[in-house]
């Protein structure tokens, strides 16, 4: 997730109101996995299946991040990536910096969260990538519908979103 040319991992918003984050995430709360069901991909995501991100609190406050997919079918080839996360410093919790290459942090919004930590949205200011996420493999049609309407309430294209094969 996130990953992409350094230009996207810098690009900044148009002039566009900024993505509200949730006011507070609970840290070890959010931990674990969340399946990706929906995204405005990365250029590695354009093509997967079973997406899962993975996130673990490390010792020195890190996040360890374990993103993996199957790249153009359920049968394909596993993909793993491990960038960084590092929690921001205005308290909530809810902005990240994720790192894949160093020294560049990208940005990285919790937009939304129930109040069950059973499903995200996370954003960026420059609306180019967005990540729906669950902690189960799918979402009711519903609530999809409803995350889609949010995304573009914010300003994205959701022409662009992809809904994200998932078969666990």
């Amino acid at each position: 997730m996130l990953w992409g040319v350094a230009a996207g991992f810098v690009g900044c918003a148009a002039k566009q109101p900024s993505i509200p984050t949730v006011p507070r995430v609970d840290l070890q709360r959010f931990m674990g996995d969340w399946y990706v069901i929906a995204t405005i991909p990365t250029w590695p995501e354009q093509n997967a299946y079973n997406a899962v991100e993975s996130y673990a609190l490390n010792p020195d406050g890190t996040i360890g991040v374990t993103f993996t997919f199957n790249e153009g079918g359920f049968d394909g080839p596993r993909k793993e990536y491990h960038p960084k996360g590092f929690v921001g410093t205005d308290g909530s919790n809810a902005i990240w910096g994720m790192q894949f290459v160093w020294p560049i942090k990208a940005e990285y919004l919790i937009a939304f969260l129930d109040a069950d930590y059973t499903q995200t949205v996370v954003a960026r200011s420059s609306r180019d990538y967005v990540w729906l996420m669950a902690r189960t493999p799918t979402v009711s049609d519903a609530d999809y519908d409803r995350f889609v309407r949010q995304i573009a309430a914010w300003g994205y294209d959701v022409g662009k979103l992809r809904r994200v094969p998932q078969r666990w």
